[in-house]
């Protein structure tokens, strides 16, 4: 089996580690992307998808906590409404603002999807690790932005 450190035609393993990180990030969601339209999902639908599980919540507040554009998160809401895996129910509260809700095919969507990542990428000796680098590089990388 050839590995990267194996494979000194590919050079890769004398990459700077942000190579690494990116090339493996564009192998994994070009993945992960393929995986997600087999259920008809897109990355950004799923995610909404699984904040959408503590509850009702206003687009404003999903956008807020998605990290994105109010604007972006209308888009991505009005596909999954269009799918029927979402509904915006009118705030009994303020009939200016509306309320998000999963509906059940969306509920069996995200359920779904909670597996693929196990069928789409291979079991690590270290995941546990790779995983609080991960997030490490993440914080650091996102606390000045967010």
């Amino acid at each position: 089996m050839t590995t990267p450190d194996s494979a000194p035609e590919s050079g890769m393993a004398q990459w700077p580690n942000g190579r690494l990180l990116s090339t493996a990030a564009r192998l994994v969601e070009h993945a992960w992307v393929e995986a997600l339209d087999t259920l008809g999902l897109t990355h950004a639908g799923l995610i909404v998808l699984h904040l959408l599980g503590t509850g009702a919540q206003s687009q404003t507040e999903l956008a807020r906590q998605a990290r994105v554009q109010t604007q972006t998160m209308s888009r991505t809401l009005d596909r999954l409404e269009r799918e029927g895996l979402v509904a915006r129910i009118r705030d009994e509260r303020d009939a200016r603002r509306h309320v998000v809700t999963r509906t059940d095919a969306g509920t069996a969507a995200w359920r779904k999807a909670r597996t693929l990542e196990a069928d789409v990428f291979p079991p690590l000796d270290n995941a546990d690790e790779l995983r609080a680098a991960l997030l490490q590089i993440i914080s650091a990388s996102s606390a000045e932005r967010w």
